[in-house]
């Protein structure tokens, strides 16, 4: 019996069809499935199989390892349909690593130095944050897929996670695409719990979630009837609404605590905005 659950786990997890893949592309990434068998379990899959179009995947980060197998593992159970990460631009300058991102046609972003003098050198001008929102809604109007982690980078606490930076919110409000929250918990039993470096990692992936009432208040805050705060004021308070209700549910998903979600547009002119919605033709 053991051995007829094993061969039905591979041929799911190894020989799927990949539809939305070129055959040396399908076979590469059958390749980096193979550390997923051992290390990655997984919960809530149906709530992106057999879907298709832009999509915003969002996780909590925690070590280095899974920026390589959690993306594997949801494009190979999407059919094959690539996730654009926004990563940091040092991952492109990396030969091999360099290739293997580029696969995926990553958003890159430029506000961090390198650590690393020869790859320091080679950081280009940086771009705004602006910019990087708009290539995210470009590509999510052409129906692609982006992966973001809003926490900004890796976090080791075992407990709460890092508050996020607002981009998922513009891109989530500008773009109107629904983001799927991935809680990813890869934090060690016992008394002493903290982030495994490598370790088994187990993806619980919640329902995508919409925010189309807000994206309307997101487009109409020109409006000078509809609220009185300045539009770009306005816009950044609906962003980080969306950001902290994306993390509230991250937290519920990978079992960490989200401390920020009450700064979650307190505002005495968030209710009159809700409120002004519904009358917006």
């Amino acid at each position: 019996m053991k051995s007829i659950f094993r061969m039905s786990y591979l041929r799911e997890n190894l020989f799927g069809k990949l539809p939305f893949l070129k055959p040396v592309e399908s076979m590469i990434l059958r390749f980096f499935m193979i550390p997923t068998l051992l290390f990655v379990r997984v919960q809530g899959l149906e709530h992106i199989r057999n879907r298709r179009g832009p999509m915003i995947f969002a996780f909590n980060h925690n070590n280095s390892i899974e920026t390589i197998l959690v993306p594997a593992f949801l494009v190979y159970h999407s059919g094959g349909q690539k996730i654009s990460f926004v990563i940091d631009w040092m991952f492109g300058k990396i030969p091999l690593i360099e290739q293997l991102f580029e696969q995926t046609d990553p958003v890159y972003v430029y506000h961090k130095r390198s650590t690393l003098r020869f790859l320091e050198s080679q950081r280009p001008k940086a771009v705004r944050p602006a910019d990087v929102v708009s290539v995210c809604c470009e590509k999510l109007g052409d129906g692609k897929r982006i992966g973001i982690f809003p926490e900004g980078k890796r976090n080791k606490d075992p407990f709460r996670l890092l508050q996020a930076k607002p981009g998922i919110g513009h891109i989530a409000l500008r773009s109107q695409a629904p983001v799927v929250p991935v809680g990813i918990n890869c934090v060690s039993g016992g008394k002493n719990k903290k982030v495994r470096s490598l370790g088994k990692i187990s993806l619980n992936i919640g329902e995508p979630l919409r925010f189309d009432d807000l994206a309307k208040a997101y487009r109409q805050a020109d409006s000078s009837d509809f609220s009185p705060l300045p539009a770009d004021r306005e816009r950044h308070m609906l962003a980080r609404a969306v950001t902290n209700r994306v993390m509230s549910v991250i937290a519920g998903l990978c079992g960490k605590e989200y401390p920020f979600s009450a700064l979650a547009v307190q505002s005495r002119y968030t209710a009159t905005v809700i409120q002004k919605i519904a009358t917006i033709p």
